[in-house]
């Protein structure tokens, strides 16, 4: 029972982060709404940066899984599998429920940068990068990180774009650069 309070708790908390904002939201919401007590929150969390910091390792975990789970149920050559990463988060764009990426709304709202809830969206990117990186190596680029960092920049951008314009095809045009910039890479010398 106490872990299934724990995890509705995060859960609730988790959700809440997300549609409202970090430091939007209070205890006493996250509270009233997982029905509990401070006490209880603070019993499994000992803060609300501990709260916070847990729903980013959480997000990092479901985040990660499903654009490879994702990557992985296409299948395809190397080169279509670093596509396809862009075709996952086209999905999770167009849910009615996106809010822009948990990550990069945590560091917005965190910006010096040695902040942990800074450091935990920065450390999910750099694990996100090297995922590219090694699905670059298995294609055959040579400079696999430095391709990495320019897809991931491109998906960074067009979640950002989709977040200040709904529907306006943003990781579209993503897809599109990055089927040029593997191209390039894969003909280079």
């Amino acid at each position: 029972m106490a872990r299934n309070l724990q995890q509705h708790i995060l859960q609730t908390a988790s959700e809440l982060f997300y549609s409202q904002g970090i430091k939007a939201t209070g205890v006493d919401a996250i509270v009233k709404a997982a029905g509990t007590t401070k006490m209880s929150l603070y019993k499994y969390f000992p803060s609300k940066d501990d709260l916070v910091l847990a729903h980013l390792r959480k997000s990092r975990e479901a985040l990660l899984e499903r654009i490879f789970k994702g990557v992985k149920e296409r299948g395809g050559t190397p080169e279509q599998k670093l596509l396809s990463v862009f075709e996952v988060f086209e999905e999770l764009l167009n849910a009615p429920e996106f809010r822009g990426c948990p990550f990069i709304n945590a560091a917005a709202e965190f910006a010096d940068e040695n902040n942990p809830v800074q450091q935990a969206s920065a450390d999910f990117y750099a694990a996100f990068r090297n995922e590219l990186a090694d699905l670059g190596r298995q294609a055959g680029i040579v400079d696999a990180e430095q391709l990495a960092a320019r897809l991931a920049l491109l998906i960074s951008g067009a979640i950002i774009s989709e977040q200040i314009q709904r529907h306006s095809g943003a990781m579209a045009n993503a897809y599109a650069a990055a089927e040029i910039l593997i191209k390039n890479e894969l003909t280079a010398d």
